[in-house]
Order: C-alpha cells, then sequence, then structure tokens
C-alpha cells in the first residue's frame, strides 16, 4: 500500500498499478500479454501475475516478450517513468528494465566496414583519426563525425552514398575523418572535455589548423572547439547540429526536455557506467527499416526489387544495427547540459576550465540542414549565425530537401551540396569571392530544389 501511494505521489495511478502488475503490463494491456504468449486468462483477480511468467526466485519473466520482435521499450517505458518514484519502486521498474533490454554482453563486434580506402593516421583511447587523403597541398579539413548511436563509418557508407567520396572528387583531397571508438567499461568517465582535448589533440597532427565539418552531435563538439580554440580553425562547417535546442521543437529535444534525467541515469546504470548502443537503439531509434523508407533515406535510384537496391538495404541494416556504446558521463552531461538546459546558446556551457563563449568564433560559416529532419530542426542549427560573430558575407547556409540521415548518405545531397561545400572550403582566405552579393547586414542563404 505505502508503494502505490508513493508512486501515486510521483507519478500517476497507471505507473502505480504497472508497478504492482495490477494487471500485468497496464499500459498496453492484452497486446502486451499475446506478444509474451500469454492472455488476460493468466492473471487473477488479485492483479497478480500467472506463476508461468515468474522464474524460479519469483522475479517476471519478459524474454519472450523482448524476443517476439516487438520493441521492448513500448514495454519498459512505464517502468523508466517509475525509477524516479522511490527506491523501492525504482528496484521494481530496474527488474522490468534489465528483463526487457537485457543485461550488457560480452563486447565481441566486428569493425565497421570502410568503403574508400584510408590508413589510421592516429589512435588514442577515444578516437582513430582516419586518413583518406589523396595529396599533400592544401588546407586539411577534418570530418567531426557524430558520436551519437552508429558508427563514424555513416560518412562512408557506400559508393554514391559517401560523404568521404563526395568530397574528395570535389577537390577536397586532404581529408581525415574522426573514428570515435565505442566506449567499453574503462572509458565510462570519459566526459565532454576528454573529447575536445582529444580533438585538439587531433587537429595538431593536422598542423595545428584545419577545417572543422562537424555532423549532427559531432557538430556542437566541433563549434565548442572553435569557441575554444578559433585560432586553429581555419573554417566551419556544420550540418544537422542541435545546437539551440530551444529555437524550434524537435522529436529529439521534445524526448531529451519530457524524459526525467533520473530515466537517462537508470539506463546509464543498465549499461554499468555506460550507455549502451544497442539500448539506446530501442529507446530512441526512429528510422524504419523498411524498404521504401531505407531508399528515401539514401535517395537510391536503383528500382525497388533490384539487387542493387536489396544490396543497399542489407548493407544499411548492418550499419543501422552496429551501434556504438557512449560514456556514461559523457551521455549524462550531452543530455542535461545541451539538451534540457541548452547551455551551449545560452553562453553558460564549461568546456576544458573555461566557459564557452560562441562569440569568438568569427572564421567563415557554412551551415547546412535538412528540410525533412525528424531529429534537428532547421533553426536549431540555424540559430548558430546569430550567436557567433563571423561576419554577415561569410555565412552561407542551405537547406537541403531530405530527412536526417539523407545528409550524409542521400545520393541527391552528396551530388548538389557536398560539392557546393567542398569548393567553398578551398578558397583561398582572402577571397572575394566569399563575400556575398546580399547588402551589408544580412546573411547569405540559399535552398535548392531537388
Amino acid at each position: 500500500m505505502e508503494l502505490r501511494e508513493q508512486s501515486n505521489r510521483a507519478h500517476n495511478t497507471r505507473t502505480a498499478e504497472y508497478l504492482l502488475s495490477n494487471p500485468f503490463l497496464p499500459d498496453h494491456g492484452e497486446e502486451g500479454l499475446a506478444a509474451s504468449g500469454c492472455s488476460c486468462e493468466d492473471h487473477g483477480e488479485d492483479g497478480q501475475a500467472h506463476p508461468a511468467l515468474r522464474d524460479p526466485a519469483g522475479r517476471f519473466v519478459m524474454a519472450r516478450i523482448a524476443g517476439s520482435g516487438l520493441s521492448a521499450a513500448a514495454f519498459m517505458w512505464p517502468a523508466l517513468a517509475a525509477m524516479s518514484a522511490s527506491e523501492a519502486a525504482s528496484a521494481v521498474a530496474r527488474q522490468f528494465v534489465e528483463l526487457a533490454l537485457g543485461r550488457p554482453e560480452a563486447e565481441d563486434r566486428d569493425e565497421p566496414l570502410w568503403t574508400t580506402a584510408n590508413r589510421v593516421a592516429l589512435e588514442l583511447p577515444s578516437v582513430r583519426l582516419r586518413d583518406f587523403s589523396r595529396a599533400w597541398n592544401g588546407p586539411p579539413a577534418l570530418i567531426c563525425a557524430p558520436f551519437a548511436l552508429h558508427h563514424a563509418n555513416i560518412v562512408d557508407f557506400a559508393g554514391g552514398h559517401s560523404l568521404v567520396e563526395a568530397l574528395i572528387s570535389s577537390g577536397q583531397h586532404r581529408l581525415w575523418v574522426t573514428d570515435w571508438r565505442s566506449a567499453n567499461a574503462d572509458m565510462q568517465f570519459f566526459s565532454i572535455d576528454t573529447y575536445l582535448a582529444d580533438l585538439n589533440i587531433l587537429v595538431d597532427q593536422l598542423g595545428g589548423r584545419a577545417d572543422l565539418i562537424g555532423l549532427c552531435q559531432g557538430g556542437w563538439l566541433a563549434l565548442i572547439y572553435a569557441a575554444r580554440f578559433p585560432t586553429k580553425v581555419r573554417n566551419l562547417v556544420l550540418a544537422a547540429a542541435p545546437v539551440d535546442v530551444q529555437a524550434a521543437d524537435s522529436p529529439l529535444s521534445r524526448t531529451a526536455q519530457e524524459t526525467p534525467l533520473a530515466t537517462f541515469k537508470e539506463l546509464v546504470a543498465l549499461g554499468q557506467g555506460r550507455m549502451l548502443g544497442r539500448h539506446a537503439l530501442q529507446v530512441w531509434g526512429s528510422t524504419s527499416l523498411e524498404t521504401d523508407a531505407i531508399r528515401e533515406a539514401l535517395q537510391s535510384v536503383e528500382p525497388v526489387g533490384s539487387p542493387g537496391l536489396r544490396a543497399l538495404e542489407a548493407r544499411f541494416r548492418d550499419w543501422y544495427e552496429a551501434t556504438v556504446d557512449l560514456p556514461g558521463t559523457y551521455y549524462l552531461q550531452a543530455v542535461k547540459c545541451l539538451f534540457k538546459q541548452n547551455q551551449l546558446a545560452r553562453g553558460c556551457f564549461l568546456a576544458l576550465g573555461q566557459r564557452v563563449e560562441l562569440a569568438h568564433v568569427r572564421c567563415p560559416l557554412f551551415l547546412l540542414a535538412a528540410r525533412d529532419d525528424d531529429l534537428v530542426a532547421p533553426a536549431q542549427i540555424f540559430a548558430v549565425e546569430h550567436l557567433v560573430k563571423t561576419p554577415a558575407h561569410h555565412v552561407r547556409k542551405i537547406t537541403a530537401p531530405c530527412g536526417h540521415l539523407g545528409l550524409f548518405m542521400g545520393r541527391t545531397t552528396l551530388r548538389d551540396a557536398w560539392p557546393r561545400i567542398a569548393r567553398w572550403l578551398a578558397l583561398p582566405d582572402d577571397c572575394s569571392t566569399r563575400i556575398s552579393p546580399h547588402p551589408a547586414g544580412t546573411r547569405a542563404s540559399s535552398r535548392y530544389v531537388g
């Protein structure tokens, strides 16, 4: 009775009922029971689960649910919400989540596939620096790949769907990529500072000054770096980077805002100090793996049912399901400081011992957004132009007619948008063609329609 009252105070009646299995999985009712091979008849009037749903120790057995092909996340959300109700309630809810998601497994993963020839130029505990260079003249460019859910080979997915390939073929012959390592148990305390410090080492490896191309979550990291080390960044390109999450609503920012921080902490605890990628995929993964959705994301010209599309589809599924694990400290810092408190845009985020002042960023800036992005609203990245001190005539913006993944993998976007960025990067520092034809005080902006 006391547990029910505590849960009611902290959340609501349905959460309390969920914790006490009255009935089992009430938020999903008969569908949840059917998925586990059971029915409402398996439960008594007192709301207690049938003995068949318990193991010899009396714990609920949800393995059949998790292995049914349905999303385990759908079954665990009420439990995640209940974790902050009380210590006793948290312990009960934790059992549900552990059984639904599974406990951490031994790490035995294949290395991700890369399409374009490269070599590892430097290895650090957090990252490999991959060198795709084809020449030794010209300024170096470093792609700061996302470090959120999938491997960095998102930038080199397949022939015709490779950002690396698009940049090299457009004249960017000195090109490197941050290949972030999936976090092992020893990396659980790595923080955003850890990755900034290692990014600084990579830039020094390239000569101490480079063009930075920050993608998605790698975008806010690149922006923070440019603010902390402004003399080390020649040009800054940001694509689908969630910087000012209050500038517009998006499913990602909304979920981060509405989910209690205690929930994120419990997910990290379930990963024994890390946010396990397979857990994150079940909770946050939104991209459909249906053939039409994959074809749309890749902007493929291959006919439906063709061998070429089937090969791309299989490769995409393998890439999508091969997740990376994140250090718990880094993950919780990003959730709390960047997504919940919007500290970067508000000017109160601390990095490497100092407050990050985006006004220190004065280098040429290119912003790329996806019109149909279901993760990062275009306004969240375009807000950057008002936060930095880059002169108006050195700012470029493009809105591409695609979704989030289409910016990095889509054939049309790679053909139309990224060559323009490569040519912009190749301009000399003092080139007059950087200057916008727009009147002083306005921002250069362009849109194209596929």
